[in-house]
């Protein structure tokens, strides 16, 4: 890679996302393989800088959106939540300051990649989960390794999916309320065929795929890239697209307030991520990961 955006560092450790760009391809990673990329404070917030100075770049018409390590993302950090030590997490304490921790970090850059100028590609590999899935699906292509598995357990957790609830625009409204309410995985061949995703490939093949699909997009005048993209956004945002975000992020707000949702955060943070596992699988073997 040519260029290197900025990183925002965790304290004493590596960081926690990098971006680099090579002509007019920036390639944004994940970078907490250790955590199965589940998305900390400072991911999200360098997630949000990055997005701000690859904007501002003019030369940059394509960015693929990848993780390293094994797993896409497997949701919010919710070790980072249930310890509440983080500021930003802290906040959670009160109804009031939850809404505007979702607000600036899970809403915010969610929206900010969806209407970013250049076109968007994810590159998905292993568990993308809840939160992981939503990053995915603001993106404007997904190019998933075989090894890849879609899921958003967040209803047996008491939450309304996640703050952007992608489920009903990707799969349709009948195979959404099937994919939430059951708590289904889908794997890569599955999510292809209902269109979650554009293409299909071996996992060694992920990053060449996704960067000869960047390669490909970037053939395209800039200008009529970015015209083709919002008028194909504006077209689901007629539909009702933005509106319904909006309603699903407030009545997320108003589910994850109540008694019920309360009660079993409390008893999820006593129990630890065993417990979380435990609550995502239904009670038996196989969970989707650390997710929210």
């Amino acid at each position: 890679m040519s260029d290197t955006g900025s990183v925002t560092k965790s304290s004493g450790g590596p960081a926690p996302l990098r971006w680099e760009r090579d002509g007019p391809t920036a390639v944004v990673s994940l970078n907490r393989p250790q955590a199965a990329n589940a998305q900390s404070t400072a991911l999200l917030l360098a997630l949000d800088a990055a997005l701000d100075e690859i904007q501002a770049d003019e030369a940059i018409r394509v960015v693929v959106v990848r993780a390293e390590g094994e797993h896409f993302s497997a949701g919010h950090d919710l070790k980072e939540i249930m310890a509440g030590e983080e500021p930003w997490v802290a906040l959670r304490a009160t109804p009031e300051g939850k809404l505007r921790h979702e607000q600036a970090l899970y809403w915010g850059p969610m929206v900010k990649l969806r209407d970013l100028r250049p076109i968007t590609i994810a590159a998905v590999q292993g568990a993308c989960s809840a939160a992981g899935l939503m990053l995915a699906a603001m993106c404007d292509l997904v190019v998933a390794a075989d090894d890849a598995r879609f899921s958003n357990p967040v209803a047996r957790m008491s939450g309304v999916g996640v703050e952007l609830l992608v489920e009903p625009w990707e799969l349709g409204p009948r195979k959404a309320k099937e994919f939430l309410l059951c708590g289904l995985t889908l794997p890569a061949a599955e999510a292809e065929r209902l269109g979650l995703v554009n293409r299909v490939v071996p996992r060694a093949e992920l990053d060449a795929e996704a960067l000869r699909m960047a390669a490909d997009v970037a053939l395209v005048p800039a200008l009529t890239a970015e015209a083709i993209k919002r008028s194909v956004n504006g077209m689901v945002d007629r539909m009702g697209q933005r509106d319904s975000w909006e309603l699903h992020f407030w009545l997320h707000q108003f589910v994850s307030n109540t008694p019920t949702a309360l009660d079993r955060a409390a008893a999820r943070a006593g129990g630890g991520m065993e417990a979380v596992k435990r609550e995502q699988s239904g009670g038996h073997a196989g969970p989707t990961g650390p997710s929210t």
